[in-house]
């Protein structure tokens, strides 16, 4: 895994306008990017169309037409990468279901991570439409939900992308959780 502070650079000319900086941040970030990629397909449904170098490539190109991002460092754009692929497992999901007409029955597991004992799949379009109203009601709940469940990173990365202390971090994903498990009607908490 490159340095931190490799990346952080690179995002920072980036994000200054060096188109350059952006050949030298792909072979740095692949690796990374193909294992969130693989995360977030793992327990899609049998014979997914998307896999991962192609969730990649087609993350990475919405990525780079992003405008004026302030990157602030490797954290921070994997969360962001991963919000990306989500919603291009979204809008495939949704494209998916229109072909069923409306059979919805993808599933996506929202990840043991931490403190969650067991995978719980939910599907995907139920997911989103829950994030979407968790993020209306606080948008820094969806967000650890998001680097979290997502982009599989630690409560001490969250807290930094989202720039609180850790506790503050792992207090808001407990409360993320257990609103989620009530939005969803799940009988246990996820």
């Amino acid at each position: 895994m490159p340095a931190a502070h490799d990346v952080t650079g690179l995002l920072d000319d980036w994000s200054r306008g060096d188109r350059g900086a952006l050949d030298r941040l792909l072979p740095l970030v692949y690796t990374e990017l193909r294992r969130v990629a693989a995360r977030q397909l793992r327990h899609e449904r049998a014979g997914h169309t998307l896999q991962p170098t192609a969730l990649v490539h087609e993350a990475y190109l919405r990525l780079i037409g992003q405008r004026d991002v302030d990157w602030r460092n490797r954290a921070h754009f994997f969360g962001v990468a991963a919000q990306v692929m989500r919603r291009i497992l979204v809008d495939h999901a949704r494209r998916h279901a229109a072909n069923k007409r409306g059979n919805a029955a993808q599933r996506v597991p929202l990840e043991e991570v931490d403190e969650i004992a067991t995978a719980t799949e939910i599907p995907v379009l139920s997911l989103d439409q829950a994030l979407t109203r968790l993020e209306e009601i606080d948008r820094g709940l969806a967000q650890i939900v998001e680097l979290r469940a997502f982009a599989g990173l630690t409560i001490d990365e969250a807290a930094h992308v989202l720039k609180v202390s850790p506790s503050t971090a792992k207090r808001e994903w407990r409360t993320a959780r257990a609103w989620l498990t009530r939005e969803l009607g799940l009988g246990t908490e996820l």
